[in-house]
């Protein structure tokens, strides 16, 4: 069967609804058959993919977040973003895109962060006043973060398809991604004053240090992330399994948001939905093998190089594509489909991986809360029980900030690389 009836059949598959491990797993045994291979090299190749030390990242970062989600860390991380910042008119507006940002900064999940950040902030900013739209819409654009900034278990997945430093991806997502929550809390602040939206209360003095003190162990958190991978005293595999161990101590000491016998439960919630991630990347990778191993990646490199197509003009049509893909399916079915056809593109053309890396995070954002498939979208109007067009409507001001961002990066390759550069040289 010809590659281009596969392909045909692949997005036949997808748009019948078919799970996507099922669509990209039928494809790739399809490939292998056509190229006279058994279909126990299919099952062979996905064993030898999983067999990566840095995908077991994968289900502890997901598990640190249930822990943080369910055990109160959550809270107290809003509680101090509000000491600091909330005095404000938008205040809540501006402790939700914050809180998301230090969420991010723990459990490399944009839905988790969103779920956790507009669980508690959204209600709130509701009955302070605020235009439910907006306040769902925030919190919605603002849980992205947790994919930019790293952790971040897109640019995890990027580093084992790439066979890229993962330290060195994870610096390149810092600056864009402090650089975007000043676009969101600048909109924000400009917002409330053009609504006349309340500040909250300042706290007295020992109001503000207690609940600062309260929040240090979840601030712990983060910390020992960044100086257990940066400082090279853990591996990003080691680095998750810390997150995870502190999250559960921190939650059931501190913050005793569940009890201890509940563990396993909030375990294996966690394990569940990082299985359905491995499963999908399980099958994609052996997809992506098949690209590789039959010659269409180089192929398709010549064919790239002999048109004489610029890196800028790769970059933009990238983003066009990924753009629209995201509209329709998710971020690790986008990465595993396109990535293993593009990644090869990027030395010829000249483009450092570690800047095309965060440009693809950027618009996977972007797909998080683009109609209408965006998974941000769906989690904001099930939290506030309000239609999705009006989450929608209150996610339009950052969906055109982050195409700001999105060029910003794209073609200022500096932001995203100075500082690895500056700390790896």
């Amino acid at each position: 069967m010809p590659v281009q009836s596969l392909a045909v059949v692949f997005f036949v598959f997808l748009a019948l609804g078919m799970p996507i491990y099922l669509a990209l797993g039928t494809t790739a045994a399809s490939l292998f058959l056509a190229s006279g291979q058994p279909l126990m090299a299919v099952a062979q190749k996905m064993l030898d993919e999983l067999n990566s030390p840095l995908l077991l990242a994968v289900p502890f970062f997901v598990m640190a977040a249930a822990f943080m989600q369910r055990g109160g860390i959550a809270q107290a991380l809003v509680n101090f973003a509000a000491a600091w910042l909330g005095t404000v008119r938008g205040g809540l507006g501006v402790v939700t895109v914050f809180g998301c940002a230090m969420f991010a900064a723990i459990c490399g999940s944009s839905v988790a962060t969103a779920l956790a950040m507009g669980t508690i902030l959204v209600p709130a900013m509701v009955t302070r006043g605020y235009p439910p739209s907006f306040a769902a819409g925030t919190a919605a654009a603002a849980g992205t973060l947790g994919i930019l900034i790293p952790p971040s278990l897109p640019l995890i997945l990027f580093a084992v398809l790439a066979d890229e430093s993962v330290p060195r991806l994870f610096l390149a997502g810092i600056i864009p991604g402090l650089l975007q929550a000043t676009l969101f809390i600048g909109w924000v602040l400009l917002y409330g004053r053009f609504k006349n939206l309340p500040p909250e209360p300042a706290k007295s003095l020992p109001q503000f240090v207690r609940v600062n003190l309260t929040a240090l162990p979840a601030l712990s958190l983060p910390a020992c992330i960044a100086i257990g991978i940066y400082g090279g005293y853990t591996t990003a595999t080691e680095a998750s399994v810390l997150a995870a161990a502190i999250a559960l101590v921190v939650a059931l000491v501190f913050y005793r948001g569940f009890h201890w016998t509940e563990t396993l439960s909030v375990m294996g919630d966690s394990i569940r939905s990082a299985g359905t991630i491995m499963i999908i990347i399980a099958t994609a990778l052996a997809f992506g093998h098949w690209i590789t191993e039959s010659g269409v990646a180089a192929a398709l490199v010549r064919f790239i190089v002999d048109l004489g197509v610029s890196s800028w003009q790769f970059l933009l049509f990238v983003n066009v594509v990924l753009l629209i893909m995201g509209m329709f399916l998710e971020v690790a079915s986008i990465m595993l489909i396109t990535m293993p056809i593009l990644i090869p593109l990027l030395k010829p053309l000249g483009i450092d991986p570690i800047h095309f890396a965060i440009m693809v995070t950027i618009n996977m954002e972007l797909a998080l809360i683009t109609a209408p498939v965006g998974l941000n979208l769906f989690v904001m109007a099930s939290v506030t029980k309000r239609p999705l067009s009006e989450v929608i409507r209150g996610v339009n001001p950052y969906l055109a900030l982050m195409l700001l961002l999105l060029a910003m990066v794209t073609f200022l390759p500096e932001i995203s690389l100075w500082l690895p550069r500056k700390v790896y040289g």
